[in-house]
């Protein structure tokens, strides 16, 4: 598909629609579904896909909507990401199965960071419909969906996307985001106090991104000992960064990014980053929804001030860091997962490093059945912030200090099974979450 092919794809979905996919007098959402309708699967997991999916059922209903990939017309895969303006960009890809085989289709939707989640829905929607009303046509069920031109009141070809040559924007494309919360709970033997907040600021070009931000944790816990004793902590935690990124062609991009933060748990009163770093994508960015797989490599300075004299004798050094980071993620019709191994050291002592993998997968085995792995490992020999005066008993059971470690891991499986009628076109929203809520 060329450059001004997808430009138009995605301004006609991004678009307020010209048509609404609607089911034909004769079809009553919810009742009784004809058998030779359009089988379409959607693949998505969680339980914001489950309440989307949901959502797609009650307002597309001239489809028969299946449990299982082998039983559909056509498999909908949709993948999103963020926006410069804090929206969305979903990519909806529509693969051709049985004798739809080798059609496929790909459609755009773009909404704004301002869209409530009901504009969103109506929008994704819309172009889930637009894309499968065409399958229908090729199969031959025209008989189970009407068009009708909405008024032309209703019609505003300019709600939703406009060039940048044409819009007067006061904020220049930043987009500023603050956040607060609070917590506070209390017992007869602990009371517990969390407040945190968070700033940022973002600029998204298609040549630049930059992100300034910043955050503040403060937590106080007081817990009652068994002779009637008081024990009182109070952590205060902050961090402050920005990150320049440089998209340089296709596959590569420059970035740097500088950090300023303090972490009592880590023996940390200040600390200092700045880190320009090479990343490389082995698929052009444009293409990087359903797949991605990244090399970035990363070195430069860190100051660091601690609390206390570390095991080193030191109460405040200077360290170059290098690291090197292998990162994939897919989304295929047998499943998804992603992996990343992540290296770094101390540029000039290589026996102080953290070595880290990570990986998660969800297979479909056969009809119905997934399984699900996921496993993390790091090996640990870079803690130069260990504190030299030790640990407490109460430091290590209010979790309040790093202790030293050299591995860390992880491991879960599990897998999912699901059978009875291929079809689930009924939605019902009495009792939503189940038994017990």
């Amino acid at each position: 598909m060329g450059e001004d092919g997808l430009v138009r794809r995605i301004l006609l979905t991004a678009l307020v629609p010209l048509f609404w996919a609607m089911p034909t007098s004769g079809q009553q959402p919810g009742g009784p579904q004809p058998d030779n309708r359009l089988n379409v699967f959607f693949d998505c997991r969680g339980r914001e896909c489950i309440l989307t999916q949901t959502f797609f059922r009650t307002e597309i209903t001239w489809v028969n909507w299946v449990r299982n990939r082998e039983d559909s017309d056509v498999h909908v895969i949709i993948t999103d990401e963020r926006t410069g303006s804090g929206g969305k960009q979903f990519q909806l890809d529509f693969l051709g199965r049985e004798r739809l085989e080798g059609s496929n289709d790909q459609l755009f939707f773009r909404s704004f960071g301002t869209d409530v989640q009901q504009e969103e829905l109506d929008g994704l929607t819309t172009t889930l419909a637009i894309g499968l009303a065409r399958y229908a046509n090729m199969s031959g069920f025209r008989d189970f969906v009407v068009f009708e031109p909405l008024a032309a009141d209703q019609i505003d070809p300019d709600a939703r996307v406009r060039g940048r040559q044409e819009v007067d924007d006061p904020w220049n494309l930043w987009v500023f985001n603050v956040a607060a919360s609070g917590d506070l709970a209390f017992t007869d033997l602990r009371d517990t106090e969390n407040i945190s907040g968070d700033l940022s600021a973002s600029r998204t070009t298609p040549d630049w991104k930059v992100v300034i931000g910043g955050g503040w944790d403060r937590s106080v816990t007081a817990t009652e000992l068994k002779d009637s004793s008081i024990v009182e902590s109070e952590q205060i935690d902050w961090t402050v960064g920005t990150q320049i990124v440089h998209a340089v062609a296709d596959h590569w991009s420059l970035g740097v990014t500088t950090a300023f933060s303090k972490s009592p748990k880590i023996n940390q009163k200040l600390r200092i980053d700045l880190r320009p770093a090479l990343e490389f994508s082995f698929f052009p960015y444009v293409e990087a929804t359903r797949r991605t797989l990244t090399f970035q490599y990363a070195v430069g300075p860190t100051y660091l001030e601690y609390e206390n004299q570390t095991v080193f004798g030191k109460l405040d050094e200077t360290r170059f860091l290098e690291s090197l980071q292998l990162r994939y993620s897919h989304r295929q019709p047998w499943g998804d997962g992603s992996a990343s191994a992540t290296v770094s050291h101390i540029l000039n002592d290589v026996s102080k490093r953290n070595v880290s993998l990570r990986g998660t997968v969800s297979f479909r085995i056969v009809r119905g059945l997934s399984l699900n792995v996921g496993a993390n490992a790091s090996w640990v020999s870079d803690q130069i912030y260990l504190s030299a005066k030790g640990e407490t008993d109460e430091e290590i059971l209010l979790n309040l200090i790093t202790r030293a470690s050299d591995l860390n891991k992880g491991f879960n499986v599990g897998f999912s099974y699901r059978f009875g009628s291929i079809f689930n076109n009924v939605v019902n929203n009495r009792f939503v979450g189940g038994p017990g809520g």
